[in-house]
Parts: C-alpha cells; sequence; structure tokens
C-alpha cells in the first residue's frame, strides 16, 4: 500500500492514542485555535456562533464520487486546469508517475487524483479525487477574521481574494487540507482552491470535472437526491460498497461526498471527524471564556501579516 502523505488526512487512528483513549495532536490544536480565533474575531461568540444560517438552503447542490467507478484517467484534472485557466502541469495528465506520490491540491491545480493500494476483491488499484469538499458549515469561513468565505445558496464555498490578507486561518481550519496558498504572488498573497465551477452552476450547468469524466464517476445534482442514490447503490450492492456515505455527516456535513469499496480511514479521509460543525465544538469554549482571550491568535496574525506586506511593498 502506498505511504500515507504526511499531512494529508488522518486515518481511521489518527485520534486513538495507545491507551485507546481519544487525542489531539499539533495539527487538531491548531486547527481549534484558528476556528476559535476566527470566530471571536467576527463578532461576540453568540454572533460567531450563529452559523446556522450558513445551513439549510433547500435547493443546494453537491457531489457524488463513486471511487469503486475511478480509473484514475485524470481527465477531471485536465477539465478542472482548463475551465479555471490554470497552466499545464509539470507531468503531463496522461503520465501515470504521478501516482507514484500522493499529491494535495495547489495554486495551479485545484483537484488532484491520488491512487492507493486495494487488498479487496481483484487488487486493483483504487484512486481518490482530492479536492474543496464545501462544507454544509465551512470552518474555514469561520476561521477567517475578514470574512473572505461565503457559503453560497447553491452550495460552493466560494473564497474572495480582494478581501483576504493572507493570514492562512482556513489552512489550518479546513479539516480537509483543501486550501492551497499561492506563493507564486508575494504581493497579492491569496488562497487558492476548488470553487466547485459556482458560475457553470449559476448558468444552469455543471462542474467541469463532472461533465468530463468518462466513466460516470461524478454525479452532480441536488445533494438531498445525491443521497438517495448513494444509499440505493449501497442497499443494491452491499459487497461492492462500504456501508457509509462520507460526507453526509462529516463535520456537519459537505457538499462533495463519495462511495468507496474500501474504509475510507485507508484512503486518507479524516475519520476522526466530530458530526457537528467544527464550530459548534468551541461552544463551550467561547462562553466559558472573556473574548479578549480568543482574540490573541486573529490579531497576531493581522499584525504580522500586515508588517510583513508594508516592508515587501516598502
Amino acid at each position: 500500500m502506498d505511504k500515507p502523505v504526511k499531512d494529508a488526512g488522518g486515518g481511521s487512528k489518527r485520534g486513538e492514542g495507545k491507551d485507546g483513549k481519544f487525542t489531539v495532536n499539533r495539527r487538531d490544536f491548531l486547527r481549534g485555535v484558528a476556528v476559535v480565533g476566527g470566530a471571536a474575531f467576527l463578532g461576540s461568540p453568540a454572533d460567531a456562533l450563529a452559523s446556522r444560517e450558513l445551513t439549510g438552503w433547500p435547493d443546494r447542490v453537491g457531489m457524488l464520487t463513486d471511487l469503486t467507478e475511478c480509473v484514475g484517467c485524470r481527465t477531471c484534472e485536465s477539465a478542472c486546469n482548463a475551465a479555471n485557466g490554470l497552466p499545464a502541469p509539470e507531468v503531463p495528465f496522461d503520465e501515470k508517475s504521478v501516482f507514484e506520490r500522493k499529491r494535495r491540491p495547489t495554486a495551479s491545480a485545484y483537484t488532484v487524483v491520488n491512487r492507493y493500494g486495494n487488498a479487496k476483491g481483484s487488487g486493483n488499484p483504487i484512486y481518490r479525487k482530492v479536492q474543496c469538499n464545501h462544507c454544509e458549515e465551512p470552518s474555514c469561513a469561520s476561521a477567517c477574521p475578514v470574512r473572505a468565505y461565503t457559503k453560497t445558496p447553491e452550495g460552493p464555498v466560494l473564497y474572495d481574494k480582494d478581501v483576504c490578507f493572507g493570514c492562512r486561518y482556513c489552512m489550518v481550519a479546513c479539516p480537509y487540507y483543501a486550501p492551497a496558498y499561492d506563493y507564486e504572488s508575494a504581493l497579492e498573497p491569496r488562497v487558492v482552491k476548488c470553487t466547485m465551477c459556482h458560475g457553470r452552476i449559476k448558468a444552469g450547468g455543471i462542474p467541469a470535472c463532472a461533465g468530463s469524466c468518462p466513466v460516470g464517476a461524478i454525479t452532480f445534482g441536488n445533494r438531498t437526491k445525491l443521497l438517495k442514490i448513494a444509499r440505493e447503490r449501497i442497499r443494491k450492492f452491499p459487497d461492492r460498497y462500504v456501508d457509509q456515505v462520507y460526507g453526509e455527516f462529516e463535520a456537519g456535513g459537505t457538499s462533495w461526498m463519495y462511495l468507496s469499496g474500501i474504509p475510507f480511514g485507508e484512503l486518507d479521509f479524516p475519520t476522526n471527524l466530530p458530526r457537528k460543525p467544527i464550530v459548534e465544538n468551541t461552544r463551550g469554549f467561547l462562553s466559558a471564556v472573556p473574548l479578549v482571550l480568543t482574540l490573541w491568535p486573529a490579531l497576531l496574525g493581522l499584525c504580522y501579516t500586515a508588517n510583513r506586506n508594508k516592508e515587501e511593498k516598502g
């Protein structure tokens, strides 16, 4: 089996210590700090935690990726780059050597496909597409001190580079490690990530990756209907799928969901996420401590970035 990528996900044992007790690693701790700091910066704790307004859009759409169907052709990667005007990759899209290492989305690739070993059935490798999962209640939006993120009624989570000042709290807060930082633009710091082709959706179209998949491994549509499709596939083919729709409940649920033939932890999906949105887990903390104690991370980040930008421009 391929070696899991560093920081690419937790695996099923990430939060479990040797004695069976739940533990918090450094990344999870920093994620909590980022969410708390950003939420506190947005306003009073009560306001920051009123994230329920981000949910409940009845007609929101989603994507369902069936990992048992994906053949690793990377056509979705190519379509994504073309739709977003991204440069051609260093390794051509038809070059299979790219699977020798695990990759994460970058400023020049909003989605990537990784390959995993498979001890089940035929033993054919499993391919996992990675991109922003567009959370129902995104922790990146809760962590952002300047509201650069928006959960749209259609479902995609969008990022406004004109508001962002480059603190990168969103990158720490994301449980899926999806946002990437564009280090090529030193004077104009910005975070980049999948937009789920929001413009296409608004115009009545479908995301480029879903439209280009030659084997129909990616299905676009109403999120509620996608869940019904996923459950029906599991019911009809219980030997083919694990009994779980990843993204239905994780961290409050996501717009991007997955079906798999092997446990998701073996594919580097974080499996220790709570069913509630991550910001909900900070409710007690924000209610118990003075606001000033939760502001310091955001304030330090703001001061650091402001000074850095001043030096770079000066």
